[in-house]
């Protein structure tokens, strides 16, 4: 198998754009496409999509920090709000992938995908307001803040996101204005990811040994390494852009184009889990 894959970089850098823009990690993006591939690939059913999912979280790493360093360049990360939800998130994250690891994501995609079509309907048509400035005391106690983190890091494990479909509207209601709560959950995408990949990669060395020989070359637990590559360096160069046009856009603009996103993200999750 070729590492450097068009398919793989087209995925990433359209990710990469998304990341810097939206303050997501990009994995609504490249979980579908990788499972997309890896099914063409002859990847077996029982790993496909925890390889795809522990994949985008590998190559959220390098988007984040990519990510994050564009936004804090222009002001855009609350760092004090991100120490706060750090823990939360490292903590979550790693149960995530645990949870991830022994369980079918089914049920737990639509709920999910449920979720993410409800939050984008309110911002889509909830009255704008105080957009322009910040309101920290609507913000959680730090504890709470932390517990935050934590229910962000799990669902984002799961499924393979750097959290930005949950943490960029909740940092929104409790406050932030757009621009730094895109920004923050840019930064908060990194302990994401590197804590469901890690668990990933450790928990993907349990599976059954008949389903571990069928996987291809380059795969190590449940990350494809050859994926993470393409994806990576793809997704680092297009996230700087998108950071750029996040802080150009009109914040009303940038909530309603960030809601559109979330309802086709939400129809998504829910018609690929294949319940309905």
């Amino acid at each position: 198998m070729e590492i450097f894959n068009v398919y793989y970089i087209v995925a990433g850098a359209i990710a990469g754009l998304l990341a810097g823009l939206f303050g997501v990690g990009g994995g609504m993006i490249i979980v579908p496409s990788l499972i997309y591939i890896f099914k063409t690939q002859g990847f077996p059913e029982a790993a496909l999509t925890h390889v795809g999912v522990g994949t985008s979280l590998a190559t959220i790493i390098v988007t984040s920090i990519s990510s994050l360093r564009a936004h804090h360049k222009k002001g855009g990360v609350n760092w004090n709000v991100w120490k706060r939800m750090a823990p939360g998130l490292v903590a979550g994250s790693l149960i995530g992938a645990g949870i991830a690891s022994i369980i079918r994501g089914n049920s737990l995609q639509t709920i999910i995908g449920m979720g993410a079509f409800l939050v984008g309907l309110k911002m889509l048509f909830m009255k704008n307001k105080a957009l322009e400035e910040n309101d920290f005391s609507r913000l959680p106690s730090p504890i709470g803040q932390t517990g935050l983190g934590g229910f962000i890091g799990i669902v984002s494990a799961i499924f393979g996101i750097g959290g930005g479909t949950l943490t960029v509207p909740l940092l929104s209601h409790y406050g932030l204005k757009i621009q730094n709560a895109v920004g923050t959950s840019a930064a908060c995408g990194l302990p994401i990811a590197v804590s469901g990949a890690l668990g990933f990669l450790i928990f993907g060395q349990f599976i059954d040994s008949n389903v571990k020989d069928a996987l291809p070359n380059g795969v190590f637990g449940f990350v494809h390494v050859y994926a993470f590559i393409s994806v990576s360096l793809a997704s680092f160069f297009t996230a700087p852009l998108g950071a750029k046009l996040a802080h150009v856009l009109p914040a009303t603009t940038l909530k309603k184009a960030f809601a559109v996103l979330l309802l086709f993200v939400g129809i998504k999750l829910i018609w690929n889990s294949n319940i309905l």
